[in-house]
């Protein structure tokens, strides 16, 4: 009677054990999906905010404004100001205010985006979205299938990019043709880093926030953040290496 009881006991725990693990890689999934809708939709956004701008057109009072006078600045550097706010603010945030601050954030991207439509032939701007979407694609399903783990990686990436900002700047002045190269070539490698890191990472993270819905539903939108901001740099650079410009 007693190695019945033993027997029957080992099959209820691993039915549990079963269960359990069922349920998380459930919800492991639906975190996942989710951070990827985000940032889906607001690249969606984004696209169509630097398209309405293109269709404007180069001569448009509008355009002329954005980018041919001191607003530009303001162009610029409005998505840097988002970023802050939603890196250092989103834990006091509602979950629909960060939601919404981000899809802002997305719109001013595209409005800063907007005249690469100007600069780029438009073919080269697609193989350069082609290109970034097959590589992103690849970079986070190995970030988020590997079993090696990347967290040795994130703090040479980081160092990594703080250099390239830095060369970007310098570049800004000296106008090098080979720099511009040297920048684009890193930045691409750094952001393909980045990628792979960063979804391994968000992966990690499900643990942290999986027993509060509201902090998951917040950690998803800023997982977004970190991946759309990583899809942009990998198009950008991409498209610097490979775009032909109108003459």
């Amino acid at each position: 009677m007693s190695d019945f009881d033993r027997n029957a006991s080992l099959r209820w725990g691993t039915g549990v054990a079963r269960a359990g693990t069922a349920e998380y890689d459930l919800g492991l999934r639906s975190y996942m999906l989710g951070i990827y809708n985000h940032m889906t939709l607001a690249l969606a956004i984004s696209a169509l905010v630097a398209v309405g701008i293109f269709m404007l057109g180069r001569s448009s009072p509008v355009v002329q404004a954005l980018y041919g006078s001191p607003l530009r600045w303001v162009v610029m550097l409005a998505p840097l100001a988002f970023v802050f706010v939603l890196s250092f603010r989103f834990e006091k945030m509602s979950y629909s205010s960060l939601l919404m601050t981000f899809w802002a954030f997305a719109a001013v991207m595209g409005l800063s985006m907007g005249s690469i439509g100007f600069v780029y032939k438009a073919g080269s701007i697609v193989q350069a979205l082609f290109a970034t979407t097959a590589a992103f694609g690849a970079l986070s399903l190995y970030g988020y299938t590997t079993k090696r783990s990347l967290s040795g990686m994130g703090s040479f990436l980081v160092m990594g990019l703080i250099g390239l900002i830095i060369a970007s700047l310098i570049n800004i002045f000296m106008q090098s043709s080979v720099m511009s190269f040297a920048i684009s070539s890193i930045g691409v490698l750094i952001f393909a880093g980045l990628t792979a890191w960063d979804t391994q990472r968000l992966k990690s993270e499900y643990d942290v926030v999986s027993g509060d819905r509201t902090m998951a539903a917040k950690a998803s939108v800023m997982g977004a953040l970190s991946l759309y901001l990583n899809f942009i740099n990998m198009f950008q650079f991409i498209l610097a290496l490979t775009g032909s410009r109108e003459d």
